[in-house]
């Protein structure tokens, strides 16, 4: 979806239409911010409905070489958001894991250290959403199947804005639901540096970065933390 300007390192957009992956080059001259900059535009263009036009047939062709992506995103499994169509990203461009309540454990975390310490991505987006139906059965503390297990991943975000949003503290608060939101996004980033020493170490030395944000349904627009 773009390339280098190496004169000043800034990233230009290639509007043109996309026919070939990105490769092991480019992902390597990227840096973490150039990645971050390049989702951002992205997304830009999908809030203005001007994401970029790929030939599908190429890019298929074209994938079996294999994949270097740009970034590993990790969002919550509804339906309305579409990570790729969100970031204006093609096939190969990012990998996305997915979760209800986008929350990590052993097995996200692993693939997010496959991701940038193995396959070279240099950005890990939290992406949590408006809305959320995760975060609001963890508020209303609902009890079904497995579901009670999963919400207890995302109670302690629930638990911590108690304090500085007014009750009723349960999905029919909108503030405190949106709180709730954004602090399980910022949590969880916490989270992978202190459960991956291995990619604490990569976004010390600066070779990774890890943000996160919150998608508007309405609108489309990712609101970063």
């Amino acid at each position: 979806m773009f390339y280098t300007n190496k004169k000043n390192s800034s990233i230009i957009i290639d509007m043109e239409k996309k026919s070939k992956m990105q490769d092991k080059a480019l992902q390597s001259g990227l840096t973490p911010a150039q990645v971050y900059v390049n989702l951002k535009e992205g997304n830009s263009r999908y809030v203005n409905s001007q994401l970029t036009d790929v030939s599908l047939d190429d890019l298929r062709s074209d994938s079996v070489k294999g994949q270097f992506p740009q970034a590993i995103v990790l969002s919550c499994i509804d339906s309305r958001v579409v990570v790729e169509q969100v970031f204006d990203q093609a096939l190969g461009d990012i990998f996305v894991a997915r979760v209800a309540g986008n929350f990590v454990n052993t097995d996200i975390v692993a693939s997010m250290e496959y991701a940038c310490g193995v396959a070279g991505s240099k950005l890990i987006v939290v992406l949590g959403h408006e809305g959320c139906g995760a975060v609001k059965a963890a508020c209303d503390k609902v009890e079904l199947g497995n579901i009670t297990s999963l919400l207890s991943n995302i109670m302690p975000a629930v638990d911590a804005v108690k304090v500085g949003v007014d009750a009723p503290h349960d999905s029919s608060n909108t503030p405190f639901v949106n709180a709730a939101i954004d602090e399980n996004v910022n949590q969880t980033m916490d989270q992978i540096r202190a459960m991956s020493p291995m990619l604490k170490d990569l976004e010390d030395k600066g070779e990774i970065e890890i943000k996160g944000g919150v998608y508007k349904l309405a609108s489309g627009q990712v609101e970063w933390l």
